[in-house]
């Protein structure tokens, strides 16, 4: 297990949750911390493309692909019928870092902000039956939850709720 502290933005699709983790890892790295992020991604996304080395390797056959640049690397895992990992077995693999922002995974059991917004539909509350979810971020108002209740653009406001739950402190400059 990763000992780098978690926290999770979840919800239904189309209520925010991209949005919210890009702004944070934003605010958070302008407070000088080292954020890495895990997005849950639905059904069979590929971040290569038909025709690509990379992709050529992948479609041979090999279990991993590495690509390697002067500016970043990624690693591609091919799961080739196998189950998909575990969230700790993902967030073994990150590197070290001050905070690790969790896209999605509404079933694990991590403290998480439900978004909400009334764009993305009538949806049930995910918090009703998670008791993870410790606040909400939503662009309306909420007046008889009881959870803490943020507007879904205070990036600033949940960032602090966040570092305050998490009881991160500020780097050393």
């Amino acid at each position: 297990m990763n000992a780098t502290p978690v926290f999770g933005i979840t919800g239904w699709k189309n209520s925010g949750k991209t949005g919210l983790v890009t702004r944070l890892v934003a605010e958070f790295t302008r407070r000088g911390f080292r954020v890495s992020t895990v997005k849950h991604a639905h059904h069979d996304f590929d971040i290569d493309r038909p025709g690509a080395d990379s992709y050529r390797h992948r479609e041979a056959g090999a279990h991993e692909v590495a690509l390697v640049s002067g500016r970043r690397w990624a690693l591609m895992h091919e799961l080739r019928g196998d189950e998909e990992p575990p969230l700790d077995a993902i967030l073994s693999r990150i590197a070290s870092c001050d905070l690790i922002l969790i896209e999605g995974y509404k079933r694990e059991a991590h403290p998480k902000i439900e978004t909400r917004r009334s764009a993305s539909g009538d949806r049930e509350p995910l918090s009703v039956s998670d008791p993870n979810i410790v606040a909400i971020a939503a662009d309306h108002g909420l007046p008889d939850e009881k959870l803490p209740v943020f507007h879904l653009d205070d990036v600033g406001q949940i960032a602090d709720f966040i570092q305050a739950r998490l009881e991160l402190e500020r780097p050393a400059p």
